[in-house]
C-alpha cells in the first residue's frame, strides 16, 4: 500500500460534508505511488477566486487540482524521514459539487467519492484534455467506484 500524507481543511459552511476519514479512504483507494496532499474544501467565493487566478476562468468549479515539484529535503534528513514523492492540493468546491449531484441525480456522498478519485488521479498525472486519455482516466475511475461499491459515475442517471 503506498503512503498517504493527507491533510483536510474545511473552510465552507455546505452540510453533509464528507468526514476525514470518508476523503482519506477514497484518495488511499486511487494511489499507485506515495503521495502528500492537503485538500481544502471550500464555498463559491474561494473556489472562484481560485478558478480565476489560476486557471483563467470565472466561475467556481467542483475540484481543482495542483501538483508541485518536489521541495528540497533539509540537508542531513535520514531517508525513513523522508516524505512522500509526489505533493499537491486539491480543492473541493462544496456547493457546487452539492449542486452538481442533485441536477445529476447521483448521491452526494458518491459524487463527492468520485471527485476525491478524480483528484487524485490528477495528481499522479491522469488527464482528460484528449479522448485517449480521458478514455483511460474514464475507466480507472469508474473501476475505483464499483470496487468500492458506487455507481459507474459516467452513465446516466435520470433524476
Amino acid at each position: 500500500m503506498h503512503k498517504l500524507s493527507l491533510s483536510v481543511q474545511y473552510a465552507s459552511t455546505t452540510p453533509d460534508l464528507p468526514t476525514r476519514a470518508q476523503f482519506r479512504r477514497w484518495f488511499q483507494r486511487a494511489l499507485e505511488q506515495d503521495v502528500q496532499v492537503a485538500l481544502r474544501i471550500v464555498d463559491e467565493i474561494e473556489g472562484r477566486a481560485l478558478n480565476l487566478t489560476y486557471r483563467g476562468k470565472d466561475y467556481a468549479t467542483n475540484v481543482l487540482t495542483f501538483v508541485y515539484d518536489e521541495p528540497e529535503l533539509p540537508p542531513g534528513l535520514p531517508a525513513e524521514e523522508e516524505v512522500a514523492a509526489l505533493y499537491g492540493d486539491v480543492v473541493i468546491c462544496a456547493p457546487v459539487l452539492a449542486r452538481e449531484a442533485a441536477e445529476q441525480g447521483k448521491s452526494l456522498l458518491a459524487h463527492y467519492a468520485h471527485l476525491t478519485l478524480h483528484a487524485a488521479l490528477h495528481l499522479q498525472g491522469y488527464d482528460h484534455e484528449n479522448e485517449a486519455d480521458a478514455a483511460v482516466m474514464e475507466a480507472r475511475e469508474t473501476a475505483l467506484m464499483l470496487k468500492m461499491g458506487y455507481p459507474a459515475p459516467y452513465q446516466e442517471v435520470n433524476p
